[in-house]
This record gives C-alpha cells, sequence and structure tokens, in this order.
C-alpha cells in the first residue's frame, strides 16, 4: 500500500507513523523548507497518549512534559476557586494513559524523529490532487505528479485539499483571539500559582500551564473580539510590520506593547503580573471550519484541522487529530489497495461524529467561559462545583475514555463491512 501524506504537522506525522506501522510506504510532502520550533503549550488527554503510547512514543514525549496534578478553575476578580477536577496519577489510574502537557515543538520533533528522513519531502507545495479509478495523485508546484494508492490530506486549517475536494469552504472567524506567551519558572516563582488553572471573567478567560518538565509556564489570554475577519491581502500587510487585527490566524504575529494587560484591567493581580512580565505577547484569531457531513472522496481523505478545526476550549484540537490517525491506520490493516475507498468510507464513519461532537462542545465551552458577571455565571460556577463532587474528573472525562489503538477480536476487513 502506497500513501501519501500532506502536510507535516501533528496529524500528519502522527499518520505517517500510524500508516508505516500498518504496512503502508508512505511519503510525507510538506511545503515548509524545514521543521522549526512553533507554537507554544498544547495538552494531551488520555486518549492522545493512549495513541502515542500504541506508537512507541509515549516515553520520548513524557520526558519533556509536565504532569497536572489538577485542574482548577478560577474566578477572574479574586482568584477564588470555583471547582477543581482530578488529573495527575487518579486520571491515569482510570484512563490507562496520562495527562500530559507540552511544547507544540516537542511532540512534533518526537513524531518527526520516528518518520524516516527519506519518507519526507521538505520544501514541496502540493498544488492540485485529482485520482483515476486505480490510483491518487499530488502534483507539486514543480510539477511533478506523484502517485499512490491513498492520500491524505492534512493540511491545516486553510487546507487547499478540502476545496479540492468540496469546493470553496473558508475559514471561520470564532469572534474570539489570544495572546500566547512562555515565561520562564524563575520568573514567576514568587506568585504562588496553581500548576493548571483556567480563570473565568465577562468575555475573557485565562488559562497558564507548565512544559518542559514544568521549565516554562504556557500563558493563553482569550478574549472575545467582534472584529471582522481579516482578507488575506490585509493580513500580510499587517504582518509586514508585525501588528495585527484581531482575527488574523498567525503563530508569529505581535500584539501591540501593552494590549494584554489593557483587555485584563481590573482582574487578579496574580493575571497582571504574568502578562506585565511576558512583555509584548504573540496574538492570533482562532479560527474553526464548518463541520462537514464527509471527509473523503475515492481514495483521499481529510485529517485533523484540514476535516474539523475547533476552538481549543476544550484541549482537544490535536488529540482528535492524533485519534484520526490511528483509526485511519487501523481501518487500512490487513487492506489491499482495492480496498482503500471503502476503507476510507469506514475511517470517516467511525470518525466524523465524534469529531463534530467536540467541536461543538468546544463551542459552547467557550461561550460558557465568558458569561457576565451575576446570576448565569453563579449558575455556572454553581453547576462546574456539583459536576465536580459526583465526577471527579470533570466534563471532558469522556473524550478521555475513548480508545481507537485496540483492536476488537471481531474486527472485519474493509470488504466485509463497518467496524465500529
Amino acid at each position: 500500500m502506497r500513501a501519501i501524506v500532506v502536510g507535516a504537522g501533528i496529524g500528519g506525522l502522527t499518520a505517517a507513523v500510524s500508516l508505516a506501522r500498518a504496512g503502508c510506504e508512505v511519503t510525507v510532502v510538506e511545503r515548509a523548507a524545514r521543521f522549526g520550533e512553533i507554537g507554544a503549550g498544547i495538552q494531551l488527554a488520555p486518549n492522545a497518549t493512549r495513541v502515542l503510547r500504541h506508537m512507541g512514543l509515549l516515553d520520548a514525549v513524557a520526558a519533556q512534559a509536565a504532569r497536572p496534578s489538577q485542574w482548577s478553575f478560577r474566578t477572574w476578580s479574586d482568584g477564588s476557586e470555583i471547582t477543581r477536577y482530578l488529573l495527575g496519577r487518579e486520571a491515569e489510574a482510570e484512563f490507562g494513559a496520562p495527562y500530559l502537557q507540552v511544547h507544540r515543538a516537542d511532540l512534533h520533533e518526537a513524531l518527526a524523529a520516528a518518520v524516516p528522513a527519506r519518507s519526507v519531502r521538505l520544501g514541496t507545495t502540493a498544488v492540485a490532487i485529482d485520482q483515476d479509478d486505480g490510483s491518487a495523485y499530488v502534483t507539486t508546484a514543480a510539477g511533478e505528479r506523484l502517485g499512490a494508492d491513498l492520500i491524505v490530506a492534512a493540511d491545516g486549517i486553510r487546507s487547499p485539499a478540502r476545496r479540492w475536494l468540496f469546493g470553496p469552504d473558508e475559514a471561520v472567524f470564532s469572534g474570539t483571539a489570544a495572546y500566547r506567551a512562555l515565561l520562564p519558572a524563575a520568573e514567576v516563582a514568587d506568585l504562588d500559582l496553581p500548576d493548571f488553572a483556567i480563570w473565568l471573567g465577562p468575555d475573557r478567560h485565562f488559562v497558564h500551564y507548565w512544559i518542559r518538565s514544568r521549565q516554562l509556564l504556557n500563558v493563553v489570554a482569550v478574549v472575545r473580539t467582534e472584529e471582522p475577519r481579516v482578507t488575506r491581502k490585509a493580513a500580510e500587510a499587517q504582518a509586514s510590520s508585525k501588528v495585527v487585527a484581531a482575527a488574523q490566524e498567525s503563530w508569529t504575529a505581535l500584539a501591540e506593547p501593552g494590549e494584554p494587560l489593557s483587555a485584563f484591567a481590573g482582574w487578579d493581580p496574580r493575571v497582571l503580573r504574568i502578562l506585565e512580565r511576558a512583555g509584548r505577547m504573540n496574538r492570533y484569531g482562532i479560527h474553526t471550519r464548518t463541520p462537514l457531513t464527509r471527509w473523503n472522496v475515492g481514495r483521499v481523505t481529510l485529517l485533523g484541522d484540514s476535516a474539523h478545526a475547533m476552538v481549543p476550549f476544550q484541549a482537544q484540537g490535536a488529540a482528535q487529530a492524533i485519534m484520526d490517525a490511528a483509526v485511519l491506520a487501523d481501518t487500512l490493516t490487513d487492506a489491499t489497495p482495492s480496498d482503500v475507498p471503502t476503507a476510507l468510507d469506514h475511517y470517516v464513519r467511525r470518525r466524523l461524529a465524534t469529531a463534530t461532537t467536540i467541536q461543538t462542545h468546544s463551542s459552547q465551552a467557550g461561550e460558557d467561559y465568558h458569561l457576565p458577571d451575576g446570576p448565569e455565571a453563579q449558575s455556572r460556577n454553581t453547576r462546574m462545583a456539583n459536576y465536580g463532587t459526583k465526577h471527579p474528573f470533570g466534563p471532558l472525562a469522556g473524550a478521555w475514555a475513548e480508545d481507537q489503538t485496540a483492536l476488537t477480536a471481531t474486527k472485519r476487513s474493509p470488504t466485509q463491512g463497518s467496524t465500529t
């Protein structure tokens, strides 16, 4: 089985490793000329770390990670605790895998190290995908036409492949933007911070947690904004000056000096001290994709953000891409090239409903986090506290229990019908 994976992000590399383990000959096509350290913190719940263990990569990732013992929700104005949920050893015992917080680059490096260098074509831009009855093809900007039995489009939230398969479809601005920063542990040692906390306030929430074995504090400050989505031309012009509108999606664009502090004026002093010490922060608009009713056509399928980009308010975006890759490889195990279209139908059937539900719940969480002070916020706080009493791992734990890496004894080949 020959497979081409378009995109070498977390989803694409996980797919490459998983497909190779399933017996495929894999080529990864990536437009970037080299891999670099981009992004910041990322959370890996047990559904994702279970897949990493199955791939033999969990130890490498965990060595660079932090393992929070609990998850604390706080009130914006004075930091009083609303509720806390268990993580740490209790969660690992319950769900069979740890909850980790890592630098995105560390996860990416571990995945990239598991893909043979000869299988990755950097500096190669896919400009078209087409197929016939027997094969699928990627055309590159250099004019090459690469053929395979299967193409996996893991080309991100602004996926060209999604447009090629299903027609024009733009990323949707969520109405929220995030400021991000990483602070050395020594710079915040005097603040008596909880290990992992989300501070909830009107039209705002503030997240911090440790990464790189607690050497760095990852900070994400989310604000609601009604600014319209920036056009591509305008975004490029703004990026050149390093000052961007709220809706621009960029890992490297910078906010105006003092902008985060102004946005969080009046918040708990610990939040303000973090923002002061962070200096000038990165800022990006948070985008999603409209849910699809299918991800695949013939021998080509979407995976990860290209299929189901979501707001990050349940910390499941990367986890869902990792789950996609595991299920895709599981479905293709023992399949022949002629089985691919049917196998992809089964992959989508196993994953689409779950990923779409997580998309919806993530958006709802954002609404819940940003309620105005008063009866609505008080009701939310009471509800969260009551839930934590009965369900110690919190409302997100339902997704953590899902195990897509275990092969069932009754699993059938793609030609025998659906595997659930």
